[in-house]
């Protein structure tokens, strides 16, 4: 049942800087490399400063290790990955992760950082690094943290329900089009009940761990604490948040239980990242710090998300005079003749327009398109093609655009290591809130071109027409 936001702002206040002095000195004394796998490119949307790398090879894995920050992202792309590929995905990660760290001589523990609507392949991927994690190191995973809030994006879990906010309602996340997603849908209406039903009934609710809004605002560290290392057995811990505060006085609670020997598997969203790293806040981005090489060609956007949302998103921006707008036919996926024509179409006219100074907008038809057979794999495989098609129309353009911004999440990740060949990446920050930018390494097909990866399910109606609008005011 949907409640009003005001509940937000109902809870006993947090004294956030003495929990930031507690947790503050609990990072210091943590060592652990903090590995975050992450399933699309959007889940850098709360920190900055930070590595991305967009491969899993030796050199890229080690290098994250020897960096002197705490965490690093190796992006998995895998939630658009078949069952089959994202197991061959995670037992190559681990491999090499496990061999970077006893090379380092570093400990490291995992975050597996997903989609705020919980959607993606759970539970198999934090099975794999469980297991893998186990055989590599000879320790035993105590439990699995679940902790979906994410603020920028209007996530918030309140008495283990997790909600999305519209306007000033918030939505029980299963009420939501997310929840009826093809490939990773759902209808539990809380997240004990949501464990039980992904994982088939292996993990019953009723043994789900709570991490209460009382507690947290309570700051019952110990209390906390305590919840914490009584976990066994790889049973599962929902962590309940209307805030940043209340992360922070759950983390110094689980780096507490950490110190004692606990340890922890984490499906999360974007926020704990940032906490546990302690990484700052900063001021929202402007053109100045993004745009580093001045160019009179257009910018190009690319919208392949077929959210409700989005479509909202993109019928705001036609406000903009100055933007050409251009149709991909996703229609015609089903007949290869037919539809690499129409990519060959839509990329002339766009690198006409780049040319001549003027801003595009590539997206897809509105309407989904499905596979026949109405088997799971089939449709991801579709929309993998699909979304190839979108990325090519930025790998494929010979002009430089001033900028690129990609609209979903998969579109994101195939626009950023297929199409623009990142293999590093640095996080600029964010251009608006949960909307990170990227900036493009040497080795990459633009370099040092601004490169915003927009969530599928992030933003009011009007805020990829802000993002485009900071990025055109010269």
């Amino acid at each position: 049942m949907a409640i009003s936001t005001d509940i937000l702002t109902s809870y006993k206040k947090i004294d956030e800087a003495y929990i930031d002095s507690l947790l503050e000195k609990e990072i210091e004394k943590n060592h652990k490399k903090i590995v975050v796998l992450d399933d699309d490119p959007t889940g850098v949307q709360t920190v900055h400063d930070i590595s991305v790398y967009t491969g899993w090879d030796k050199d890229s894995i080690r290098q994250g290790f020897e960096e002197e920050n705490s965490l690093f992202y190796v992006l998995t792309n895998s939630r658009g990955f078949t069952e089959e590929q994202t197991i061959k995905a995670h037992h190559e990660i681990s491999a090499v992760t496990d061999e970077a760290a006893k090379a380092t001589g570093k400990e490291y523990i995992y975050i597996s950082r997903s989609d705020s609507t919980l959607r993606g392949h759970y539970p198999l991927e934090t099975e794999l690094l469980k297991a893998d994690y186990e055989k590599y190191t000879g320790k035993t995973v105590d439990g699995e943290i679940l902790c979906p809030f994410f603020k920028e994006g209007g996530r918030f879990t309140i008495n283990n329900v997790h909600y999305v906010k519209y306007g000033d309602t918030l939505v029980p996340a299963n009420e939501t089009e997310f929840a009826k997603d093809k490939t990773f849908g759902y209808t539990a209406a809380d997240l004990p009940s949501y464990v039980e039903e992904k994982t088939k009934g292996a993990y019953k609710k009723e043994d789900v761990t709570c991490i209460s809004l009382e507690d947290i605002h309570d700051m019952a560290v110990d209390r906390i604490e305590e919840q914490l290392l009584a976990v066994k057995d790889f049973n599962k811990i929902i962590v309940n948040a209307v805030d940043y505060a209340d992360i922070k006085v759950f983390c110094v609670a689980l780096y507490r239980a950490m110190a004692k020997g606990k340890t922890f598997m984490m499906r999360t969203a974007a926020a704990i990242v940032k906490v546990m790293g302690g990484v700052t806040s900063q001021p929202l981005l402007t053109r100045e710090k993004m745009v580093v090489k001045e160019t009179d060609n257009g910018g190009i956007i690319v919208v392949g998300s077929h959210t409700e949302k989005t479509t909202r998103q993109l019928e705001a921006l036609k406000e903009l005079k100055d933007i050409e707008f251009i149709e991909l036919n996703a229609a015609l996926v089903k007949d290869d003749a037919a539809f690499e024509e129409e990519v060959k179409r839509c990329l002339e006219k766009e690198e006409e327009c780049i040319r001549a100074g003027k801003t595009v907008c590539c997206s897809t038809t509105r309407t989904l398109i499905t596979a026949d057979t109405g088997d799971k794999e089939d449709e991801l495989r579709l929309s993998v093609k699909i979304s190839d098609a979108v990325q090519s129309l930025v790998g494929r353009l010979t002009v430089t655009p001033a900028f690129v911004i990609a609209k979903g999440g998969i579109t994101s990740s195939d626009v950023g290591t297929k199409a623009l060949a990142v293999k590093k990446a640095n996080v600029l920050g964010q251009i608006r809130p949960g909307i990170p930018v990227w900036q493009t390494g040497e080795e990459s097909r633009f370099p040092s071109v601004p490169y915003v990866i927009f969530p599928g399910n992030v933003g009011d109606d009007s805020t990829l027409k802000e993002a485009v609008e900071i990025l055109l005011k010269k």
